[in-house]
């Protein structure tokens, strides 16, 4: 069970859900999860260059973070540019307040965040999550495996605490910019997946 776990995770590349797991292989969620987590530890105890991550429901095989300098180099891959402080401050609030409209991250941050909230869906770090049921029913945005996979998360819980406040507060942005920290250390180095087959808001980066 153990190598066709490997060799699933292996092929798909992307996080694979523990039931899509369960069900090729006709076995509990908590046989599987165990022998994941074994993996896991084996590969990081060996100091292996691939790492097996869990993400809330998924596992995914990806490369050690430790090695990302060489894989780069290696594959000829130029490294996305670090996040902006306002691509970082909305990333916050969706990760905080999700599901959350465009319109309630521009009134925590005060300022129009179109270009901020484009470029987080497109480096995949949000994604679209339905339409709140008001007037005219904007969309709503929360985060992604992708978020949790780029900052070393396991599940939205391992979020660092904010500090106490109430979500009726807007002007929170020196609160959401000291919970920043811990997440800019971590999004540097992002592990990469398996090799198969910011700008100010209104500019470009």
């Amino acid at each position: 069970m153990q190598a066709a776990i490997e060799g699933i995770l292996f092929a798909a590349g992307d996080p694979v859900p523990v039931e899509r797991i369960c069900l090729a292989l006709e076995q509990d969620r908590e046989s599987v999860d165990r022998v994941c987590q074994n993996l896991a530890d084996e590969y990081s105890y060996e100091r292996r260059g691939i790492r097996l991550i869990h993400l809330e429901d998924s596992w995914q095989m990806c490369s050690a973070p430790e090695h990302a300098l060489e894989i780069r180099k290696a594959l000829e891959s130029r490294k996305p540019p670090k996040l902006s402080q306002p691509a970082l401050e909305a990333l916050a609030i969706v990760a905080y307040f999700q599901p959350v409209t465009r319109a309630y991250i521009e009134q925590v941050r005060g300022v129009d965040s179109s270009y901020t909230v484009g470029l987080l869906l497109e480096r995949g770090l949000i994604c679209e999550a339905g339409r709140l049921n008001v007037p005219g029913r904007p969309m709503q945005f929360r985060t992604t495996k992708n978020f949790l996979r780029t900052f070393g998360l396991s599940s939205l819980e391992d979020l660092p605490e904010l500090p106490a406040s109430t979500q009726e507060e807007v002007q929170m942005t020196m609160e959401l910019e000291s919970a920043l920290g811990p997440l800019q250390q971590q999004e540097p180095d992002g592990p990469e997946r398996p090799g198969r087959g910011e700008g100010e808001d209104g500019g470009h980066p």
